[in-house]
């Protein structure tokens, strides 16, 4: 059975930079499942599946604008820490839900100097090349139930994302 729109997919992949550096993996857990077509995916790694079928193994190079967007400068700003009230220990890499005009969106501490934060809205991936050595494990059809929830349902009954 061939990956197209709709079939649930069982993947290995390991995702590396241009460096090399591995970014993430699925070796040591379960296979990713995902469903071809509808956003799961990053859309450079969606284009490449398809059409693909169990057994296949692909390597991909996704440029930025086809995974999780170009760098966007306008995304970053500084803000007092006096923003930050409730929150003990402010520090670098703190991740957390930011509302703005766009909906939410999860933006990373970049920089702390004195009293002012430098905060990051861009994806942490975002402006990176990326480089998959995928396997495909398994395709199959989706249930009802799978294409009207939007995911797949672990066998184990937990989501994952």
């Amino acid at each position: 059975m061939n990956i197209e729109k709709e079939k649930v997919v069982s993947i290995n992949y390991t995702l590396r930079n241009d460096e090399g550096e591995i970014l993430d993996s699925s070796e040591g857990r379960e296979p990713l499942l995902y469903i071809q077509g509808i956003g799961n995916l990053i859309p450079g790694l969606e284009a490449v599946l398809e059409g693909k079928t169990t057994g296949d193994t692909i390597k991909a190079t996704i440029a930025p604008a086809d995974a999780y967007g170009e760098f966007n400068k306008a995304l970053i700003s500084q803000v007092p820490r006096s923003q930050f009230q409730g929150v003990d220990n402010v520090e670098v890499d703190m991740q957390f839900q930011a509302h703005s005009e766009q909906g939410d969106q999860v933006v990373t501490i970049t920089n702390i100097e004195n009293d002012i934060v430098t905060v990051d809205g861009n994806h942490p991936l975002a402006g990176v090349t990326l480089h998959f050595d995928v396997n495909v494990v398994a395709v199959r059809e989706a249930t009802k139930e799978e294409l009207e929830h939007g995911h797949v349902h672990g066998s184990d009954g937990h989501h994952h994302h």
